[in-house]
This record gives C-alpha cells, sequence and structure tokens, in this order.
C-alpha cells in the first residue's frame, strides 16, 4: 500500500506552487523570484534534467533540502509584518512541496551566478518544483 498520497499533481500542482511563490523573492547577493519548474516525465530526480544540453559541464551541488529551506522560513523576533509573511509563505511552499513531491532535492548549478532548482517527483512521476537565482561570491 502506498503511504506516500499527494494532494494534487500535474497543471493543479505547479498552479499551487505558482499562486504561493507569487511575488515572493530569494534574497542572495541579488533578489530573484521563485519560479515554478516542470520537466516532464522521469524516472528519477537526477540534476542532468535540469538544464539544456550545452549546459552539461556546469558545476553542480547537491544539497539538504533541509539546509536550504529553513532560513527562509524561520520567523525572527525582529523581521517586519513583510519579513515575517515572506517567511510564512516560504513555510507554506515548503508544505506543498513536501506534501506533493517525493525524493525532493536541491541542486545548485553554477558558479557565482547560480541557478538553484528545488525538485522531486510527483504521483505521475514528473520532475516538478521550484528554481530561482543566486549570486554568491
Amino acid at each position: 500500500m502506498n503511504e506516500w498520497l499527494p494532494k494534487f499533481k500535474g497543471e493543479i500542482l505547479l498552479a499551487k506552487i505558482a499562486e504561493i511563490s507569487h511575488g515572493i523573492v530569494y534574497i542572495s547577493e541579488t533578489d530573484a523570484a521563485i519560479e515554478t519548474f516542470a520537466a516532464g516525465k522521469r524516472d528519477a530526480v537526477d540534476s542532468r534534467y535540469l538544464f539544456e544540453k550545452d549546459s552539461h559541464e556546469k558545476e553542480v551541488k547537491e544539497i539538504s533540502l533541509d539546509r536550504f529551506l529553513p532560513r527562509l522560513r524561520e520567523q525572527r523576533d525582529w523581521f517586519g509584518p513583510g519579513k515575517k509573511e515572506k517567511a510564512k509563505r516560504f513555510a507554506k511552499l515548503e508544505a506543498l512541496l513536501r506534501e506533493n513531491l517525493r525524493d525532493l532535492k536541491v541542486f545548485k548549478v553554477g558558479r557565482i551566478q547560480i541557478d538553484i532548482y528545488v525538485v522531486g517527483l510527483d504521483a505521475d512521476n514528473d520532475l516538478v518544483g521550484i528554481k530561482t537565482k543566486a549570486v554568491e561570491t
């Protein structure tokens, strides 16, 4: 029996991700929008599905989801209303991804100007998640 029962999949899941992530940004040395990401049917979560053929030589680093997301969803005492709302939305986005995707992974692709993907497989084995950009010098 499958214990993993997602709430959403396919276009509905992508729409929910877009709804929650609309207007929030990932802050590094630059601010970048959070976007939906889909790469079709896959048999596994693998970084080679994330970028174009000509980008296969980019540096790829996998990091733990538990290392990447906590700082985005944490509430701090000194946060103003805007930052508190942003943290709540990141927590909601994290919950949506965890509830609807399995084998969630975070990939950082490139050096200095980095593409970040948080992806997993939905109930139909589609590779789905979010992507954003960061600048790390």
